[in-house]
């Protein structure tokens, strides 16, 4: 039996790859995290299993099963269902964007591997870089920036992170993750050396129906109010906005300016 750490994508369900859309449509269990926008579910069938470990800001899974689960829970889970009967057919574990890129699914691959429990890894386009295209920012463009850092807004219980060494690099800085720490990054990477006037766009809950850009600077955006989750993109290319007139007006209309 097969576990398959599948990508999600960003959340609009025709950014799927085919073969994430085909393995959902098929699979027999779904655990999954809070991140996947609930339109993928549409794809899977009625029959389907689902467990939800999303992790949720102020839950244990010792308060609610089941409903907040730690990484080694999830892990567990993992190895279980992988080395159980073979009632379940196809078992997926689905990511927000791609398992790889700030997914944990290493965690999750090392422990079925260490399990010796088969398992694919199914890549999925990561909200890091789809975020900011729904949004018409190129987070690299001839003249402006030759270069993009996608780097964690937060670690947990530390912040290894050298922000001054981000600053110096220059380009596009794109932050995952780091709405709660937008104020300390910000001034941090104006400490660095990077100009406080630096363009900002913020964009909320990339390519769902409720897409949201807002538009700032780094001085502006500790006080933006933002909701996660959401991407930083942080560069001269924040101040672009190449919306196609053919994209969806949802999209297109939803900016906001912090100016």
């Amino acid at each position: 039996m097969t576990i398959h750490l599948v990508g999600a994508g960003p959340g609009d369900p025709e950014l799927l790859t085919v073969k994430a859309a085909r393995l959902i449509a098929a699979a027999d269990v779904i655990v999954h995290d809070r991140l996947v926008d609930p339109r993928i579910f549409d794809i899977a069938s009625p029959g389907a299993e689902r467990i939800d470990v999303g992790k949720r800001p102020g839950w244990s899974a010792t308060k609610r099963p089941g409903w907040s689960a730690t990484q080694s829970q999830i892990n567990s889970l993992l190895v279980t269902l992988g080395s159980g009967p073979g009632r379940h057919r196809t078992i997926i574990r689905l990511k927000g964007g791609d398992p790889f890129v700030f997914g944990r699914g290493g965690e999750e691959a090392a422990a079925l591997q260490e399990a010796d429990v088969p398992y694919e890894i199914v890549p999925g386009l990561s909200s890091s870089l789809a975020g900011p295209a729904a949004a018409g920012i190129p987070v690299t463009h001839r003249g402006i920036s030759a270069s993009v850092t996608v780097v964690a807004g937060h670690r947990e219980g530390h912040d290894d992170t050298d922000w001054a060494a981000l600053a110096r690099l220059g380009g596009t800085i794109v932050v995952m993750m780091g709405v709660e720490h937008r104020a300390a990054i910000a001034a941090a990477l104006v400490a660095g050396g990077r100009s406080s006037c630096t363009p900002v766009a913020v964009i909320e809950r990339a390519t769902w129906e409720s897409q949201r850009t807002l538009r700032s600077t780094l001085a502006e955006l500790g006080e933006t109010d933002v909701s996660a989750p959401a991407v930083i993109v942080i560069g001269d290319v924040a101040a672009l906005s190449l919306t196609s007139q053919t994209t969806d007006a949802r999209f297109a209309q939803r900016v906001v300016s912090e100016r």
